[in-house]
């Protein structure tokens, strides 16, 4: 027997747009204990240059063929256990594409627990039913009368055994199955009605009470917020096939009767037997299982898809620019406990704490002014930072003016996502690195720290805590947790880590670091002083030579005894990284301080010895700026004056904000009302627009049109179209669909508004 299956790499090369020999090579790596951000960057030649995007899907689905091989075998040996496997099966089996058409071969020889099908063999209406299906010709109900005994007690009880034996071929029938499921996923119906007497209680899933949309193309989002809604007992949700079709034999039966060579009229008396067992197979049996299946790969479907969402925000976020090193004040607002102030210096450290009571009950304005000015005076603040929960606003105006009052050089204003910072702050991580601060106190630094530095902050905090998805806490957990996990790492080992001031949460990302690794490295850090050296690191307890090649990259040292160290050349390459620069006739400091000599070498010159092309590129770029950021540069974003509150708009404002979150259908802005506006899929641009991402990303600074503003419902519409009377004409009927609550994001409030958790990493301004 042959198999025509193409190999696993060669079914992952065509997904993934590359070569199965790159496959292969990135799979042993995988297999080996390489990690992918150290693939990526520094096995580009084994790999031919594959991505961080393309090794995760590599990864994902090697995991899922494996899976399906492993499958694969088990099947073949159970069948062939039973003595039932012949050429044509082991074919078939081998042959199977997915998961979903191998189970389908092997539903007819999977072991399963008694049925009525196996009730009626074992009262001897096996016989019965085989000659029905022989002779057409012959009359069911005068055939039955006898196999009527003493546990067959009439003809209507052997007809219904007989039903039950051919009803369970037609539903094992592998090709049957698969054409009725190929049916299914083109004309079936999400259909959802709501439960009777729960529309007052469930009025916030209203647009969801009388619902129906096509199955295969209904959007994430939609299929979540569905879900949800019947998980809370509001509306029942079901598939439906054919609901539509007025014809006496619905097209699903006919298929049964077709492969049962049943003849749909002008048939026997046998033939209009079988195909009432065809109906009662489609009903009892198909029906049920598909439709089941249906629901469960819809859910699959809708899981990827905000997981997706989510994972491409977090990146946004870890990947914002940061306003680097130097002294900020954080305020978390409060109004009744009052605002929490911490100072941190430059390099994150806590220094200095208050709290203020600017609003009700004190309204101590003055009080508070004067303590924001002492500490801006005395601590010599350069930035502060402004968490965007209940009183932002407030705070961010009180700022403003102390710092308009500041003389000299003012400190800049941002406000930034608190997100997560109160999971942070009661943490265990939090109280060992703040023992004596009060956990108030706490959210205050770290509200401070995500403006200096977004990544080191913000991956102390469960990312499933920082709340920018839809319907986080409806999908799959495990997925969730896998794909956020990977960005993080992405994230963290695409901006590199300083060895000697980083957090073991920050280490503990690092390629090729855990956990337990981190910790023992910032034990030694404490114990022996900063590394002079990455070497040195082979000194940490437990950090073998394989934990050094895969973490090494990826870690900096500033000021220390080798200047490669600051940069992404591993050290591994750095002969080759020596041999560039004394071709120079330069030393390595002398090169990273003066450049512009290596825009005159051939790269081609130092391939060799194990380092192709890519590695000597990414050498010499890495000469040129050593240590170089990937993210943004930091850039201010101002609110305009006197817009404080939704009540303050009005259509045809032009504003400034900040994207909050991006979803399927569109992005939030936070143009600073406390409230976020949206910009429907259809406002982003002046051309269609599929993915939102194609447009916006999160933490990006836009120019928005207020289209409409709904103050009861608190709901606003904005546009970053610049063809005004397009973007007014189309906003109307799309705008009402766009604005639905469930599917606005995650976390409904009980008066069916909307819990926004803001994504933006800052929006800023200078007094």
């Amino acid at each position: 027997m042959t198999n025509t299956r193409p190999a696993i790499e060669t079914t992952i090369a065509r997904e993934i747009g590359a070569r199965p020999e790159q496959v292969a090579a990135a799979a042993g790596l995988l297999d080996g204990g390489a990690t992918v951000p150290f693939i990526a960057r520094y096995r580009k030649e084994a790999t031919g240059g594959l991505d961080d995007v393309q090794l995760r899907a590599l990864e994902t689905r090697l995991a899922y063929l494996r899976e399906l091989e492993a499958r694969r075998t088990a099947i073949l040996k159970s069948v062939r256990d039973q003595g039932k496997l012949d050429d044509k099966l082991a074919a078939s089996i081998q042959s199977a594409a997915t998961r979903v058409e191998l189970e389908d071969i092997y539903l007819p020889y999977r072991p399963k627990r008694r049925n009525r099908a196996d009730a009626a063999r074992e009262r001897g209406l096996g016989p019965l039913a085989e000659r029905i299906l022989a002779d057409r010709s012959l009359d069911p109900a005068a055939l039955a009368a006898s196999f009527v005994t003493d546990e067959v007690p009439d003809e209507k009880a052997a007809l219904e055994g007989a039903r039950d034996i051919v009803a369970e071929t037609m539903a094992e029938n592998a090709a049957l199955v698969g054409e009725i499921r190929n049916h299914l996923v083109a004309k079936a119906q999400l259909r959802a009605r709501v439960v009777k007497g729960k529309e007052e209680t469930g009025a916030k899933f209203s647009d969801y009470f009388d619902h129906t949309e096509k199955w295969a193309s209904a959007p994430s989002h939609r299929v979540l917020a569905l879900l949800r809604a019947e998980n809370e007992g509001v509306v029942s949700v079901d598939i439906e096939v054919d609901a539509d079709d007025a014809s006496p034999i619905k097209p699903v039966e006919a298929m049964i009767a077709r492969h049962g060579n049943v003849r749909i009229s002008g048939g026997t008396k046998a033939d209009e037997w079988l195909l009432g067992v065809a109906r009662w197979a489609w009903r009892s049996k198909v029906r049920p299982h598909l439709t089941n299946e249906l629901m469960a790969t819809m859910k699959e479907g809708a899981d990827a898809e905000a997981i997706r969402v989510f994972a491409r925000n977090l990146k946004d976020l870890l990947l914002a620019a940061p306003a680097g090193a130097k002294a900020t004040m954080g305020l978390d607002p409060g109004v009744r406990t009052g605002v929490k102030v911490a100072v941190i210096d430059a390099t994150g450290r806590h220094v200095d704490s208050a709290t203020v009571y600017p609003f009700q009950p004190r309204n101590d304005v003055r009080g508070a002014s004067a303590k924001l000015a002492e500490l801006i005076e005395r601590h010599q603040i350069e930035l502060i930072a402004i968490g965007n929960g209940t009183a932002s606003r407030e705070t961010e105006q009180l700022a403003a003016e102390v710092i308009k009052a500041l003389p000299g050089r003012k400190p800049v204003k941002a406000v930034v996502s608190e997100a997560g910072a109160s999971v942070y702050s009661a943490s265990e991580l939090a109280s060992k690195e703040m023992p004596d601060v009060d956990v108030s106190i706490r959210g205050a630094v770290s509200i401070a720290r995500r403006l200096q530095d977004p990544l080191s902050e913000l991956i102390k905090v469960e990312p499933k805590a920082i709340g920018v998805g839809q319907y986080q806490h409806d999908v799959d957990q495990g997925q969730l947790s896998k794909a956020l996990n990977a960005v993080v790492e992405d994230a963290v080992n695409a901006v590199g880590v300083d060895l000697n001031t980083a957090s073991a949460a920050l280490l503990s990302r690092v390629a090729g670091i855990g956990p337990s690794l981190a910790e023992a490295i910032v034990a030694h850090r404490d114990k022996e002083g900063p590394f002079k050296t990455r070497r040195k690191l082979l000194e940490v307890p437990r950090l073998g030579p394989k934990a050094f090649e895969q973490c090494a990259g990826f870690l900096r040292i500033v000021g220390g005894t080798e200047p490669l160290d600051a940069s992404a050349v591993h050290p591994e390459a750095y002969p080759v990284a020596r041999k560039i620069v004394a071709s120079l006739g330069k030393t390595v400091p002398s090169v990273m301080r003066d450049p512009a000599a290596l825009k005159s070498l051939a790269p081609e010159r130092f391939v060799g010895e194990g380092f192709g092309l890519p590695t000597v590129k990414d050498i010499i770029a890495e000469l040129e700026k050593p240590g170089r950021d990937p993210r943004p540069a930091f850039r201010t974003a101002a609110f305009a004056e006197g817009i404080n509150e939704i009540t303050d708009l009005r259509p045809g404002m032009m504003l400034e904000g900040t994207v909050t979150n991006v979803a399927a259908f569109g992005a939030f802005v936070d143009i600073g009302v406390h409230q976020d506006g949206l910009v429907h899929v259809s406002q982003l641009a002046d051309r269609f627009v599929k993915d939102p991402a194609e447009v916006v990303k999160a933490g990006q600074v836009v120019q928005v049109r207020v289209v409409e503003v709904d103050v009861k419902r608190k709901r606003i519409s904005l546009s970053m179209r610049r063809d005004a009377a397009a973007a007014e004409e189309q906003a109307g009927p799309r705008r009402a669909a766009s604005l639905r609550t469930d599917e606005r994001g995650e976390g409904e409030r009980q008066d069916g508004g909307i819990r926004r958790l803001r994504l933006s990493p800052c929006r800023c301004s200078e007094a």
